[in-house]
């Protein structure tokens, strides 16, 4: 696959090679059919630093992994107080959109994106005003709280709130274990969110994967979907993925300066 994804060019061979930001741009701007998968790396531009990155989360404290952990968070009052201190701390409160999220925005607001499924609980994309309807967030999000007992959620800022006075605030219904309402090590993802991520990845012409490692499944193989169905894989990251390889294109530029530049010119192919 790879490199035969792109179409060939018949311009005249004396005209320098069109560069493999106009291709992509070019795959953009033959479909309706988008899909785009976000991964953290498109949010620290924002302000939220990422997990894996130089200056990512477990990369600067490694014993932090053991707090996504869902049963050390379940089994340890201790890891359950750490944890909410971080949650209210969190940059996602004070956070905005940057322009990678704005470009995605644009893409949908134009009838070109047929679904935007994203690894981050920051709800940036929505924040960008992409329409809520085709946004597919497969790891939960942090705005809200759900209740490990009886289920019920709470939106996360009455939940904070209570930390001044409850260091692990418990369900005001059931008193059951409260957490954020994402997905921590050792959970499934919910059945209905993968469905519409899966059926996302195989109904499209070009599945776009920015700003993520590609190396968390289920949601990495959503890329082998795409393209057992058809669609061109676009690889926007500043590290190697698993995937480059049988990506029609791959770009490492900075996802702030380059997601925005593409779609723009997607768009204007179309005018």
């Amino acid at each position: 696959m790879g490199e035969q994804c792109v179409n060939e060019t018949t311009e005249d061979p004396s005209m320098p090679p069109p560069s493999r930001h106009t291709e992509v741009a070019a795959l953009l701007g033959q479909t309706d059919r988008v899909t785009v998968l976000t991964g953290a790396g498109i949010s620290t531009d924002s302000g939220i630093p990422d997990f894996r990155g130089p200056r990512g989360v477990w990369t600067v404290n490694p014993a932090a992994a053991a707090m996504f952990d869902i049963d050390t968070y379940m089994a340890d009052v201790n890891v359950r107080r750490e944890v909410w201190l971080m949650r209210r701390a969190h940059p996602a409160w004070t956070a905005s959109p940057n322009a990678a999220h704005y470009a995605l925005t644009e893409l949908d607001r134009a009838g070109r994106l047929r679904a935007l499924v994203t690894q981050n609980v920051d709800g940036l994309h929505q924040a960008a005003g992409i329409d809520p309807r085709r946004v597919i967030e497969v790891h939960g999000t942090i705005h809200w709280v759900v209740c490990m007992s009886c289920g019920l959620r709470t939106a996360s800022p009455e939940v904070l709130a209570r930390l001044d006075e409850e260091s692990d605030p418990h369900c005001l219904e059931c008193g059951g274990i409260q957490k954020a309402d994402t997905i921590s090590f050792g959970q499934r993802l919910k059945p209905e969110v993968l469905e519409a991520a899966v059926e996302a990845a195989e109904d499209c012409d070009v599945f776009v994967a920015v700003g993520t490692s590609l190396t968390v499944h289920p949601v990495a193989g959503l890329c082998d979907l795409a393209l057992e169905c058809g669609a061109r894989l676009i690889v926007i990251n500043a590290d190697p993925t698993p995937y480059d390889g049988v990506a029609a294109a791959v770009l490492r530029e900075p996802i702030g300066e380059i997601l925005p530049e593409i779609v723009k010119e997607s768009l204007a192919r179309r005018t």
